[in-house]
């Protein structure tokens, strides 16, 4: 068993190197570019008022991905569909 001051497994902590989960989802979709950019303005001018176009242009991005995103698990569901009537 260790003790108070010895080191030992610290589940909780993240390596400082790991990549915030949200980053990392965004990064997936493409459009991180744009969210930094959001992120970056809403830095600067500390008003989201200001940031209208970078807001806008973020929000394009991911929804032509969520677009993306569903026209292929309907193609997936199609095929899973087809191969289940194949089967039978």
């Amino acid at each position: 068993m260790s003790g108070p001051g010895s080191p030992g497994h610290n589940w909780n902590r993240k390596p400082e190197d790991e990549e915030d989960p949200l980053d990392q989802m965004i990064s997936r979709t493409g459009c991180a570019a744009f969210h930094y950019a959001v992120q970056e303005c809403m830095a600067e001018h500390q008003d989201w008022r200001k940031c209208q176009s970078q807001v806008q242009t973020f929000k394009e991005c991911m929804k032509e991905h969520q677009t993306r995103r569903m026209e292929e698990l309907k193609k997936r569901q199609q095929l899973a569909q087809a191969g289940e009537e194949a089967g039978a």
